[in-house]
């Protein structure tokens, strides 16, 4: 009997991979990639709208911050007797400012702010003592004529609802005017009109895009 010989060739042992093992990683790879991409997606579009509401919220409190001002320094009805110094009607506000400025007598001021396709702007026209300039003023901020350029306050707004508070009513009324002795009508009541006391507050409701519910503030009118 012949002993086989010692030195038979054996094959090595196979390292490595095979082929199925390597889909199965890049599979797994693939899967890893598109999860890790959408979570980070998620955090981009999350960052991003949290971004614009802090760009809105500090816009709309610029605005009112401008609007407060406007408010506290309101012409007092019984200095312009038979003229009015606040309209608040639709989506626009007039009011008559009183302006003072470092060694300079104190002068009067139409500041007017208007809702246009969604932006509110607030334009204001040259300080006067004059009258008639202040009844020209006054005419052409009723009639939204632009005298000088108009400053955007804030942009995608929706909607601009205003309501006046008047001294002896009971509840506030949408919109409103502020003229001395202004013989205003009792609303809903069918009565004639009567003279009423002044407006002493002012409240601004401003929808923007996006938002579920308006952003509401009360202003004071006149110096308190």
């Amino acid at each position: 009997m012949r002993c086989r010989s010692s030195s038979k060739l054996r094959h090595p042992t196979q390292t490595g991979f095979t082929l199925i093992e390597l889909l199965v990683a890049i599979t797994i790879l693939a899967i890893i990639a598109v999860l890790g991409w959408r979570g980070l997606d998620s955090i981009v579009r999350a960052r991003a709208g949290l971004t614009a509401e802090m760009e809105q919220t500090r816009g709309i409190q610029l605005a009112f911050a401008q609007i407060e001002n406007d408010c506290a320094h309101l012409v007092d009805p019984i200095n312009l007797p038979g003229r009015e110094v606040l309209s608040a009607l639709g989506s626009r506000l007039v009011l008559v400012r009183t302006v003072f400025e470092e060694n300079q007598p104190s002068r009067l001021q139409v500041v007017a702010y208007r809702l246009r396709e969604g932006v509110l702007s607030r334009s204001e026209m040259l300080p006067t003592r004059e009258l008639a300039a202040l009844d020209q003023d006054w005419q052409n901020a009723m009639s939204d004529v632009d005298v000088n350029p108009a400053i955007a306050l804030q942009s995608q707004v929706l909607s601009l609802d205003m309501r006046t508070w008047r001294n002896g009513e009971n509840g506030w009324r949408m919109g409103g005017s502020e003229a001395d002795g202004a013989a205003t009508p009792q609303a809903g009541t069918g009565a004639p009109a009567t003279k009423s006391g002044k407006l002493t507050g002012l409240e601004l409701s401003v929808q923007l895009t996006g938002r579920e519910l308006p952003v509401t503030k009360v202003f004071l009118l006149g110096a308190v």
